[in-house]
């Protein structure tokens, strides 16, 4: 009986031991344009194990990658080619537009003033069924031993119900829409800072793994409360993290992924303190730490 109950812990350990979980945020952002195919590829070449990514929805209920409802004025120009400005930016509301008229929008030419070394290349804001598609295509053929994973983020909030995005319910079931149709269930994560759109999806599809983002000065404890179910990961702000916070999610078996860290000094002191994994706009970065690691001497 004891050889058994052993056996069964052992099992239960490696399960929840996984391995470090590198994700490239919005592709990789630092070295291309956000929440592109192009930047996908990239961080699959540079050896990331997830894809981290932001849906909303058009006029026309497609389900396409970006992180704002609206044409961004530092990375987007309007259908025309013209500049979009901070005080107009949402007037380009794409919850109000239909996807051909979004998919016309140029939202990589421009130089952003935050990340002045990426690349510029002229694209788009894709679907999520057309992401997937590449992504599966790209590795099958490039990195057949490879396995990725998706962490999909919901962009919505309770203000923005019915004017930038549906409501949880409809937002929810027309992104689980696509995730069947593509057959990827067991390799999602869906993360938001909305919970109500996972206390739904955790009611209605509990295998599919959720991820309970986090910015605010609330406890863990508050936080997990709020949300009313035990998430697979936590995911907060990487400046709130501490060992106490590490140590109890790990007592509750929850994975503890912070976002979004871009500073090799700062990879180094969250890997310290033995988080499962890091979100990065550059996760280049976290492969010279490894490789740093690796070969001392270089």
């Amino acid at each position: 009986m004891k050889k058994l109950y052993f056996l069964l812990c052992l099992i239960t350990l490696n399960c929840f031991s996984q391995n470090f979980d590198i994700q490239g945020h919005r592709g990789c952002r630092g070295l291309l344009p956000e929440n592109s195919i192009e930047a996908m590829k990239k961080a699959i070449d540079i050896g990331v194990t997830t894809l981290e990514l932001d849906v909303v929805i058009s006029a026309d209920n497609q389900v396409l990658l970006s992180h704002e409802p609206f044409l961004s004025h530092e990375i987007c120009f309007d259908i025309n080619g013209n500049e979009i400005t901070e005080a107009n930016e949402k007037s380009f509301n794409l919850y109000k537009m239909n996807y051909d008229q979004i998919r016309n929008c140029d939202c990589g030419s421009k130089i952003h003033p935050r990340f002045l070394s990426q690349s510029k290349i002229k694209t788009y804001k894709p679907l999520l069924s057309e992401v997937i598609d590449s992504v599966e295509n790209y590795i099958k053929n490039k990195y057949p031993n490879k396995s990725i994973f998706y962490n999909i983020e919901t962009k919505s909030e309770i203000e923005g119900d019915d004017i930038f995005h549906p409501k949880p319910k409809e937002f929810v079931d027309l992104l689980l829409k696509i995730i069947d149709d593509k057959k990827i269930s067991k390799r999602v994560y869906i993360q938001s800072f909305d919970v109500r759109t996972l206390q739904y999806l955790h009611k209605i599809k509990t295998k599919i793994k959720t991820v309970l983002l986090v910015e605010n000065n609330l406890s863990v404890e508050e936080n997990l409360k709020i949300l009313g179910f035990k998430p697979n990961v936590y995911s907060p702000d990487y400046i709130l993290l501490n060992k106490e916070n590490v140590t109890f999610l790990h007592k509750k078996r929850i994975r503890v992924i912070p976002w979004t860290v871009n500073e090799i000094s700062d990879m180094q002191k969250l890997i310290d303190l033995k988080v499962d994994g890091l979100i990065s706009d550059y996760p280049n970065r976290y492969f010279e730490i490894i490789n740093k690691k690796e070969n001392p001497k270089k």
